[in-house]
C-alpha cells in the first residue's frame, strides 16, 4: 500500500522509532493499556524529539493518514484504522516551581513521577488515582482526581500548553494567546494538536489527612445514605470515594478475599483531620477495619490498588444528578443479585466543591453533577467474559433515572462520543475550534461525533 511506503521512507529520518505492520514488535506496540480493546493503526511511533514530530506530521500528510496521540496507551476507544499512534515517552521534562505553585510537565510524564517530586513539599498535584496514567492524557481529557472537590478537574488546572500544530508550528498557547483553543484543550485536547508539554497549577495541601473505613456488604445502603447526607455540608477540602467490592470466586485470587464482598469509604482532606466523618459513619454501620491519620499523595498512590501493568478489562460509568434513597436501594438490590457477579467493583465519587465553580472555562465540566460512578468488570484468564456486557447494561439501567445530562471525557467508555460530555452548542463550538486548529484534519478525530 502506498501509505506504507511513504511511512517506511520517513522512518529512516527519525531518531526515534516508527513501527509498521509486519515489524517484529508492532503487535506489542499497538496495544493500548486496556488489552481488551483492539487497535489496528497503520503505524506506532515513538518520536525522540520535536524534529521527529515534524517529520511524522509531514509523512502522515503525504501518506494520507491521521495521527492519534496516545501518550501511554490509556483512554483507547476504537481501532484507529488509518492512523499512526504517537507514544510520547521521550517528552519527559518535569520542572516544579514551588514559589509559583506550578509545574511544567512533558507529555510523556506519568502522574507517579509528579507525585514523587512533590512529596513533602506541602504541595500536591491534581493527579488521578493511577500513578501510571500520563499527565497529558488525563489533564486534556478532563480528569477527576482525589483532589477534584478541592481543586476542580485536572483540566481546570491547565494553565498553558506547548503544542505542535498540524502546519508544523510549535508554540506556547494560553488563555491570552488563544482562548478558544484552550477551552477545547480542557477536555478534548487530543484532537486539537500534538501537545508536547503542559503547565499546570499545583494544590496547596499543608496537612493531608486520610481515612479508610471498611464495612460489610450488608451495611452498604446505610453507609451510602450517611455519606450522601454528610456531603451537603462537607467542605471542599474533603474528598470522599466509596467502593463496593465483590470479589469473584476464582482461583486467581488469594483465598482470604476470594468470593468475599465488602464496602469501603475512603476520605482525603487537604485541611487536616475530618474525624466527624469517621465518627458519623461509625454510628450507621459496623466498621470492620479502620485506618486514619496523616498521609500523603505518594502513600495514597501506593495503596490505590490500580494495576501498574497493561491488563484486559471493561467497565461502564454513570454521572448522577442525585443519589436519592430509591437509587441507593435499587443499586444495592442490583449488587446483591447472583447473576451480577461479573461486576467486581463499583466506585462512587462525591462531587461538588470546586467542581461547581471551575477556575477556568473548558469543554469538560462536572457542574450540576453530584456523583460519579464506575463499574469495573475485570477479565480473568479462563473465566468467560460474556456476562459482563449484560451486567454493565443492567448497571446503567438501574441508574438511568438519576443520570446527569453530561459527564467528563475521561470517564467515557469504548464507543462513546463527546456528545455525552456537553450540550450540542458545546460540541459545535468544539468542531469550530478543531477546524481552525487543524484545518486539514490531520489529527485523528478521536471521540468527536461524526
Amino acid at each position: 500500500m502506498a501509505h506504507l511506503s511513504v511511512l517506511d521512507a520517513a522512518r529512516r529520518a527519525l531518531r526515534g522509532t516508527l513501527l509498521l505492520p509486519g515489524d517484529e514488535s508492532f503487535d506489542d506496540a499497538r496495544r493500548p493499556w486496556n488489552l481488551a480493546i483492539e487497535q489496528h493503526p497503520v503505524g506506532v511511533a515513538a518520536p525522540a524529539d520535536l524534529g521527529d514530530l515534524r517529520t511524522l506530521v509531514h509523512a502522515a500528510r503525504d501518506a494520507g493518514v491521521t495521527i492519534a496521540v496516545q501518550p501511554a496507551g490509556h483512554g483507547a476507544s476504537g481501532d484507529l484504522a488509518g492512523a499512526v499512534i504517537l507514544r510520547m515517552a521521550a517528552f519527559d521534562e518535569l520542572e516544579v516551581d514551588l514559589e509559583a505553585g506550578t509545574a511544567r510537565v512533558g507529555s510523556g510524564v506519568r502522574w507517579g513521577a509528579v507525585v514523587e517530586a512533590l512529596d513533602g513539599t506541602g504541595w500536591v498535584a491534581p493527579a488521578g488515582t493511577s500513578p501510571v496514567v500520563s499527565v497529558a492524557g488525563y489533564t486534556l481529557g478532563g480528569g477527576h482526581s482525589w483532589f477534584s472537590r478541592t481543586a476542580g478537574l485536572g483540566s481546570d488546572n491547565l494553565r498553558a500548553v506547548w503544542m505542535l500544530r498540524s502546519d508544523g508550528e510549535h508554540e506556547r498557547v494560553d488563555d491570552e494567546s488563544d482562548p478558544d483553543l484552550m477551552w477545547a484543550l480542557r477536555g478534548a485536547g487530543g484532537i486539537m494538536g500534538i501537545v508536547t508539554a503542559l503547565e499546570i497549577d499545583l494544590v496547596a495541601a499543608p496537612a493531608v489527612w486520610g481515612a479508610e473505613l471498611t464495612f460489610g456488604a450488608g451495611d452498604a445502603a446505610a453507609v451510602m445514605r450517611a455519606v450522601r447526607d454528610l456531603a451537603v455540608d462537607a467542605p471542599s477540602s474533603l474528598n470522599v470515594f466509596m467502593n463496593s467490592m465483590r470479589m469473584p470466586d476464582v482461583p486467581q485470587l488469594p483465598e482470604e478475599i476470594r468470593g468475599r464482598s465488602f464496602f469501603t469509604v475512603q476520605a482525603l482532606s487537604t485541611n487536616g483531620p475530618a474525624e466527624w466523618l469517621v465518627s458519623g459513619l461509625g454510628r450507621v454501620g459496623a466498621v470492620q477495619r479502620e485506618l486514619s491519620g496523616p498521609t500523603s499523595p505518594r502513600l495514597v498512590a501506593e495503596s490505590s490498588g490500580e494495576p501498574t501493568e497493561p491488563t484486559p478489562g471493561s467497565g461502564v460509568s454513570a454521572a448522577l444528578s442525585s443519589l436519592d434513597d430509591d437509587t441507593i436501594d435499587e443499586l444495592t438490590r442490583f449488587r446483591e443479585q447472583p447473576e451480577q457477579w461479573p461486576i467486581m467493583g463499583i466506585d462512587i465519587r462525591m462531587l461538588g466543591g470546586a467542581l461547581e465553580k471551575p477556575r477556568r472555562e473548558g469543554f469538560a465540566s462536572l457542574q450540576g453533577v453530584d456523583w460519579l460512578l464506575h463499574a469495573l468488570v475485570p477479565v480473568f484468564p479462563g473465566v468467560p467474559g460474556e456476562p459482563g456486557d449484560a451486567s454493565m447494561a443492567g448497571f446503567s439501567d438501574v441508574l438511568a433515572r438519576a443520570t446527569a445530562p453530561h459527564t467528563v471525557p475521561t470517564f467515557l467508555g469504548p464507543g462513546q462520543t463527546l456528545e455525552r460530555c456537553g450540550r450540542t452548542a458545546s460540541v459545535d463550538r468544539l468542531r469550530r475550534a478543531r477546524t481552525i486548529a487543524d484545518p486539514g484534519a490531520l489529527l485523528h478525530e478521536g471521540r468527536l461525533p461524526r
